[in-house]
């Protein structure tokens, strides 16, 4: 095996595929990348079972071949290797880079005892890769992070028709994003799949640039795995056992007050008063109809208050309270000005979606804003 490649493609190869190892493994070639050169086309592969990640690049192959390499320690050659092209070899168990008369010798791993890689599911449909980006980002911080409770770390992702829905909930919130897909020749029926949270994201960021994401689904394999290309890169998914609970009835806000607020304004006020808070402890907005919202957090002589503009309807005054760190999670995760908040009181459920640009936020319901984010109020106000 030899090749030559440039330094920064290269670079990029590694670096997305690295990202599919695992932290720890008692199998030791799970914590090696497969590069594989063959007709002007290297591929750098990483997997661990839940996750298969294949990076192509251009490269000038002089001998056909395969190794497998320890990824992270290879990533850290590439990142200290200077720009320009870099020429790799295999010799007799020995992988060598060289660049701009610098060179590094790698031991390898046994390519034999490396496991069969996950077939790629046939393509299904398109979406927009930025789009996509932004959904799965918006819904990924409500996942949960327990895991001895795998349902929960999900995203739930949902093709129906020409409409995808995203959706994550940790039981003490709930997320869900509506956006257009483009369904394929073999698009049928409706498909529902609990991806890993985690790798959701990472799989959307590493395609937000593309302008088309390719997703693969095959149903007669038994929906085992989910796909997603864009550009080089080519990523298979195993899926989670499970679905998430459904939301319909949670986002049932009838009789809730109804308050308006800047959003990032409300977020960073959010920010700045939660200083004086304790570990979990907090933060109380106490929305009123003359025009305002004054948030309030700390107890004793510790205590921060700030007031913002805000409207309200439905209600003479209505305060709740919130884990600080859930707010702005929600808050953060909206893209727009301004933000609409349904509120039935402290201790209950509470609404979050965007205002549009031209006015007054849509009705509640299943037609509301393509992004809304549910959470848990307080109980005990502050």
């Amino acid at each position: 095996m030899e090749f030559r490649i440039d330094r920064t493609a290269f670079a990029e190869a590694v670096g997305r595929a690295v990202r599919a190892l695992p932290a720890r493994t008692p199998v030791p070639v799970l914590g090696g990348l497969l590069l594989e050169a063959d007709a002007g086309r290297l591929a750098v592969t990483g997997f661990d079972f839940e996750a298969a990640v294949r990076v192509a690049a251009d490269a000038e192959v002089a001998v056909p071949g395969r190794v497998l390499v320890l990824g992270r320690r290879l990533l850290d050659v590439c990142r200290v290797l200077p720009e320009g092209p870099v020429s790799c070899a295999l010799e007799a168990s020995r992988f060598t880079v060289e660049a701009d008369g610098t060179r590094f010798g790698l031991s390898t791993l046994p390519v034999a005892e490396y496991p069969a890689l996950p077939v790629p599911p046939a393509p299904y449909g398109t979406v927009d890769g930025a789009a996509f980006a932004t959904a799965v980002a918006q819904v990924a911080v409500a996942a949960g992070r327990d895991d001895t409770l795998p349902l929960l770390t999900g995203v739930q992702l949902r093709l129906d028709g020409g409409e995808m829905t995203l959706a994550a909930s940790d039981r003490y919130r709930y997320a869900v994003r509506r956006l257009q897909w483009q369904p394929g020749a073999a698009a049928e029926g409706v498909v529902d799949a609990l991806l890993p949270a985690r790798r959701l994201l990472d799989v959307a960021r590493s395609l937000g640039r593309c302008e088309d994401v390719l997703i693969g689904w095959d149903p007669a394999a038994g929906g085992g795995l989910i796909g997603f290309e864009g550009g080089p890169t080519r990523t298979a998914l195993r899926l989670l056992d499970g679905r998430l609970p459904t939301y319909k009835s949670l986002f049932d806000m009838a009789g809730a007050a109804v308050a308006e607020v800047e959003c990032e304004g409300l977020a960073e006020a959010v920010r700045r008063v939660a200083v004086v808070a304790e570990a979990n402890s907090p933060v109380r907005l106490d929305f009123a109809s003359d025009g305002s919202v004054m948030l309030r957090a700390g107890y004793g002589d510790d205590v921060a208050v700030q007031r913002l503009p805000a409207t309200l309807t439905g209600a003479d005054e209505m305060p709740v309270a919130f884990n600080p760190a859930y707010l702005l999670d929600a808050l953060t995760s909206f893209e727009s000005p301004r933000v609409r908040l349904e509120l039935l009181g402290a201790g209950q459920r509470a609404l979050l979606h965007a205002v549009p640009d031209g006015g007054a936020a849509e009705v509640a319901g299943e037609t509301a804003g393509e992004h809304r984010h549910l959470l848990m109020s307080v109980k005990q106000l502050v």
